[in-house]
């Protein structure tokens, strides 16, 4: 999301050429990084063009992703998953990476005027026409899911094999039901935005919650709650220095252990924020430190989430052993 150089929302502009990608991409490949994300939102196009030119004679060694459902244009058109858009909107991916096609293809956002029908429809056109061999999409609630899933079934279109979700120590949600319906269907979890948009870095502190010319002065996606958020980063701070280590990679290593998890997605605006993020995947984090990071994250139970446990019946469980 931070290659290019312009505009990527109101107030937060990327700063990285192809000569900074190019170091970037070559450092994740040494590092063993096997899957890399863009989308045709970001920077008006130009990531994929980034991406695709630095990954260059390696593009059959990785996963590579993309996704539409943003404006990418004034145009009426280029905006949302309608058929017409879905298709264009993956051609165009396409000759700005420079590829025959990606492994996966998501839907960025939910589109409240196009049927889900016609989406779900669309997405199975890109794996028709080889355009993506899989399909899969990133926030939608739980239940979207279900639904998309319950109909590519039933029409026996190509179904969702991936989700891209936000995740991280101080947003914990999907827990709840996101992550336990894409268990039950099959669906494998990318986290998006593991630091939190920077606040797990540390530079966000209570007494100066957005410094001048940091990225959440002017985007403060994704929402953090400031008492729990800070709470959370005092323990975060206090096992990455029992570790040696950054809070940011501290952040990134918490996020690796969950089993629902098996990818996480990490940008970074200079070559040695990339580097000390790349550490995380060998930071070993105690029971201990696992515990305490849990315990002060822990997301509050709503309903019916708190009524679940209510369902185990001590004596009818005993006697199933």
């Amino acid at each position: 999301m931070t290659f290019g150089q312009g505009p990527l929302v109101p107030g937060v502009n990327n700063r990285i050429d192809q000569r900074n990608a190019d170091q970037m991409i070559a450092r994740c490949l040494d590092a063993g990084v096997t899957l890399f994300d863009t989308a045709d939102a970001y920077t008006q196009g130009e990531s994929e063009t980034i991406l695709g030119r630095a990954l260059g004679p390696h593009r059959e060694e990785v996963v590579l992703c993309t996704k539409t459902g943003f404006r990418t244009s004034p145009s009426v058109h280029d905006v949302g998953l309608s058929r017409r858009r879905i298709i264009q909107a993956a051609q165009g991916s396409l000759r700005r990476l420079g590829t025959d096609h990606v492994d996966i293809y998501l839907i960025h956002i939910h589109d409240p005027y196009t049927p889900l029908e016609e989406v779900a429809e669309a997405l199975n056109t890109i794996v028709d026409l080889g355009y993506s061999r899989y399909v899969g999409f990133s926030n939608l609630p739980a239940w979207m899911v279900a639904r998309y899933v319950g109909l590519q079934e039933r029409l026996h279109l190509a179904r969702f094999s991936v989700g891209q979700v936000y995740y991280s120590l101080v947003g914990r949600d999907l827990e709840l039901e996101l992550a336990p319906c894409c268990e039950s269907l099959g669906i494998g979890l990318m986290a998006w935005s593991p630091l939190a948009g920077g606040f797990l870095t540390g530079k966000y502190a209570r007494e100066r919650p957005a410094p001048a010319g940091s990225r959440r002065e002017k985007f403060s996606l994704p929402p953090v709650d400031p008492v729990r958020g800070q709470a959370a980063l005092a323990v975060l701070q206090d096992v990455a220095k029992q570790l040696g280590s950054t809070p940011a990679a501290t952040a990134l290593a918490w996020t690796l252990t969950k089993k629902f998890m098996p990818t996480v997605l990490i940008g970074a605006n200079t070559l040695d924020q990339l580097v000390c993020n790349l550490k995380a995947g060998d930071l070993p984090l105690s029971p201990a430190q696992m515990s305490a990071l849990d315990e002060v994250s822990q997301p509050p139970s709503v309903y019916p989430s708190w009524m679940m446990p209510l369902a185990h019946d001590k004596i009818l469980g005993e006697a199933l052993g």
